[in-house]
Parts: structure tokens; C-alpha cells; sequence
């Protein structure tokens, strides 16, 4: 039965990549050539060992990651379900980020952290998110559902629901 919900989850994966990225032809192509589906199934991998407290293997895995697909995703970053990284080099994602559902990055994106204390200092990704290539989200701060990043914007603060942040600084340009 598990194995069952598995592969549900599995399909559903691959069908959300498929709607997401007009290139995507087939299940196999995305398996074998999209270095942001093989960084989050190792991330997978990795986040599980975190949490057992194997965290040396963990991080000797995502730093294998990061070596071969230039994708970094710290295992103690929380990311859900259908996340999907197109393009992924040069992506960067925080030990405390949290990501939710149905979100869609694109490369060059940092999720980073500001200041050196032990805390929540990386940003929360609300759900059907889209963080455009070259952004860079700082600190702890909150991205709204449904929300759009513009190619290289640079956010510092919250950004709410349903709108678009675009700039340096980011500012809010569409309340959706």
C-alpha cells in the first residue's frame, strides 16, 4: 500500500513538472535530464538521514549535490510537496527555509539567511509560489500564496498574498 501512494505521489510529480515546463516531453527526459528533479530526490534522501540524526551523511550527500548539479539545498531545509527547480544551477536554498506546495523556481535563486545567530533566519515560501531566475529572498521573512518574484529582485520583507515583488529593493507592483 505504500509503495501504491508512492507512486501517486510519484506521477503527480512528474505530471506537475510536465504542466510546469513546456520542454518536459516525457516522464524519462525529466528523470535523466533535469538536474533540479535530481537535486530534490537526493535532498529527499538527505533531509530523512537529517532527521534521524545522520546528519554527516546528510551533508556529505547534498554537498556531493552541490558538486556535481551546482545546487545547494541544505537537509534541514523544509521543502513540500511538487517543488520544482528549472534550471537549477547556481540555486541556493537555506538550512532554515521552508518551501510549500506547487512551488516553481528558476536558476540562480537564493533562498538566503541574514546574520550569523541560531534562529530562523531564511525565508517561508507560501504555497504556488514563483521565484524567477536571479532572485534573491533574505532573511526571515514570509512570501505569500500565489505570489510572483521578478528575475532579480532582491526581497527584504514580507511580501503578502497574491501580489508580484519586482526590483531592487523589491517593491510590490500587482495586488492579484
Amino acid at each position: 500500500m505504500k509503495l501504491l501512494i508512492s507512486m501517486r505521489k510519484l506521477k503527480s510529480y512528474f505530471r506537475s513538472v510536465k504542466e510546469r515546463d513546456p520542454a518536459a516531453k516525457s516522464t524519462l527526459a525529466i528523470i535523466l535530464f533535469y538536474p533540479g528533479v535530481q537535486a530534490l530526490f537526493w535532498y529527499r534522501i538527505a533531509h530523512f538521514l537529517y532527521q534521524n540524526k545522520l546528519k554527516f551523511f546528510a551533508y556529505f550527500m547534498m554537498y556531493c549535490v552541490r558538486t556535481f548539479l551546482n545546487i545547494e539545498i541544505h537537509p534541514a531545509a523544509k521543502i513540500g510537496k511538487r517543488f520544482f527547480i528549472d534550471h537549477g544551477t547556481g540555486v541556493v536554498i537555506g538550512e532554515t527555509a521552508e518551501i510549500g506546495n506547487n512551488v516553481t523556481i528558476y536558476h540562480g535563486v537564493t533562498l538566503g539567511g541574514r546574520g550569523n545567530k541560531r534562529c530562523k533566519r531564511h525565508p517561508t515560501i507560501g504555497n504556488n509560489v514563483i521565484i524567477g531566475t536571479g532572485a534573491k529572498v533574505l532573511g526571515a521573512i514570509t512570501i505569500g500564496d500565489n505570489c510572483k518574484i521578478g528575475a532579480n529582485a532582491v526581497v527584504l520583507f514580507d511580501v503578502p498574498a497574491n501580489s508580484t515583488a519586482v526590483g531592487v529593493p523589491a517593491t510590490i507592483k500587482i495586488k492579484r
